[in-house]
């Protein structure tokens, strides 16, 4: 059976002298997700924040489901950070992970959801071995590290590859999509498997 569709901004889109009411503001619209996409400067060409603003949106009243993509190098520091600091599901990048079974085992221990982050450029060989311990599969249909880049069109075939792949190993994972999705595209990216946006 198909999950539900979410939407989920990116608070890298808001104003973050006014993010508790922006985060209000998008969830009272219809959004069902806040992601969050940290970045460390070492893993990706960019900085953007920690754990605090995840602490700081529970403590504002934010119950909404919070998503982290952690886009950083070494990972499983910034797990534990982010899941203590309210963090619903944190998905990592299979190459910033020494071990990548021992990082999804401590994002589970840590209560939280966990996903595993395929870049346009990475093979899902590095997805295949750990889909069954998997809650999503986020695929970034742009290259990590800026926002407001276009929708590279071959993500396309990828998300309709990780849900074979899904339903091969009777999984009925999340699909995420991460980069350029719009009104224009949104119906395509669905269309091919996506359920998360």
């Amino acid at each position: 059976m198909p999950n539900k569709p979410i939407i989920a901004p990116s608070i890298l889109s808001a104003n973050f002298a006014k993010l508790g009411d922006e985060v209000n503001e998008v969830l009272a619209g219809g959004c069902q997700w806040v992601h969050f996409d940290v970045m460390d400067n070492h893993y990706v060409p960019n900085l953007t924040f920690g754990s605090m603003i995840c602490s700081a949106l529970r403590e504002h009243g934010i119950t909404a489901p919070i998503d982290v993509h952690l886009m950083v190098e070494p990972v499983d520091n910034m797990i534990e950070q982010f899941a203590k600091a309210g963090a619903t599901s944190i998905s990592f990048h299979p190459e910033a992970s020494k071990h990548i079974n021992r990082s999804i085992a401590l994002v589970k221990e840590l209560g939280c959801q966990v996903g595993l982050v395929l870049n346009p450029a990475t093979s899902l060989t590095l997805i295949e071995e750990s889909i069954n311990e998997l809650d999503m599969v986020l695929i970034m249909s742009v290259n990590p590290g800026f926002g407001g880049q276009s929708f590279i069109p071959s993500t396309l075939d990828k998300i309709k590859r990780v849900r074979a792949m899904a339903l091969k190993h009777n999984k009925n994972i999340r699909i995420s999509v991460d980069g350029g999705v719009n009104q224009q595209n949104i119906r395509r990216i669905a269309d091919a498997g996506a359920d998360t946006f």
